[in-house]
């Protein structure tokens, strides 16, 4: 039976998740894979050390871990814009990866919706429940208005929440539907919410597709595309914080924000000579609008799929998913 919570993408790995032209040597791939491993491993007693911290040394650290994890896995990371000391924020990035959520952490280290599934994961539940995870029983429509009220109790706590609105991983060139629920909560707390674009690109400024986790990717083929993939660096765009009380309801607040993502202009690919960026680049095209809510796992598409790109980027065509 199809849960009320799975959202719809039309994105699948043989469709969407390209493999390197130049894949990385198998040797090194292992090297990475293990390092990557290694280094989450490690969050797991960093998780205790780090928890009697203050809230400054704590995020700090947990910064260093998320940004040594990516690199890795042999994946860089680049920054534009900084968060100002302000705390409480209802964290909205579009979801593109597994490699998402230490990619928020390296900027805006605080708590992430997840689904309930997460808790029994090996290690992983355990670093999720110690880094303060908020969990989500998809399944159970009634839950909802619990999981919204304790999201604006952690806002008004003054902790940064990570929510990804669409619910399903989308493979980058195509964007899902906010969904509001969450943004009630940011209502109900008076938070503002921060914007996040993520996109993932290769070094000539393209885009790379090889993390996109979709479809019915097993987690494991995902992790050797990554650690196979050639340069690619993880962009987080911290967009202009939208205050939650200049909308009326959560449904205004949640296209707002998608339309803020959605209409990022992307990063200029940096120059080898480190000359300056280019000041500007051509904003993506209109993004196709799709059902979405939380979700960790990739989806499982129906017979439709995204199609790939060539020297533009196609239309996508809907699916159902799962979680």
């Amino acid at each position: 039976m199809t849960s009320v919570w799975l959202p719809g993408a039309p994105c699948t790995p043989a469709g969407c998740a390209d493999r390197p032209d130049r894949p990385v040597a198998v040797p090194l791939a292992v090297l990475q894979l293990v390092a990557g491993f290694t280094v989450g491993l490690l969050g797991v007693p960093g998780a205790l050390l780090v928890r009697p911290l203050g809230p400054r040394a704590r995020h700090a650290a947990v910064r260093c871990w998320a940004r040594t994890l990516l690199r890795a896995f042999g994946v860089r990371v680049r920054h534009h814009g900084w968060p100002r000391p302000v705390v409480g924020h209802l964290v909205a990035p579009n979801h593109v990866s597994w490699l998402d959520v230490p990619l928020v952490a390296t900027a805006l280290p605080g708590r992430m919706l997840a689904k309930s599934e997460v808790r029994g994961y090996p290690g992983l539940g355990f670093l999720a429940a110690g880094a303060g995870t908020l969990f989500i029983d998809r399944d159970r429509l009634r839950a909802l208005p619990g999981t919204v009220a304790e999201i604006a109790g952690a806002l008004r706590a003054g902790a940064h929440v990570t929510v990804f609105p669409e619910g399903s991983t989308w493979c980058g060139r195509a964007q899902g539907r906010f969904r509001p629920a969450a943004f009630q909560a940011a209502l109900d707390a008076g938070a503002a919410v921060q914007p996040v674009r993520i996109d993932y690109r290769l070094p000539d400024g393209g885009l790379a597709t090889a993390p996109a986790f979709v479809g019915d990717d097993p987690l494991g083929a995902s992790l050797w595309r990554v650690v196979r993939a050639r340069g690619v660096t993880a962009e987080l765009r911290l967009l202009p914080r939208i205050p939650a009380d200049r909308y009326g309801d959560r449904g205004a607040l949640a296209r707002a924000v998608q339309e803020a993502v959605a209409g990022a202009v992307p990063l200029p690919p940096p120059d080898v000579r480190h000359a300056p960026p280019a000041r500007s680049v051509p904003a993506p095209p209109p993004l196709p609008r799709q059902a979405a809510v939380a979700s960790e796992s990739a989806n499982r598409p129906a017979a439709s799929v995204h199609h790939r790109e060539s020297s533009s980027p196609a239309a996508a065509s809907s699916a159902a998913t799962r979680s």
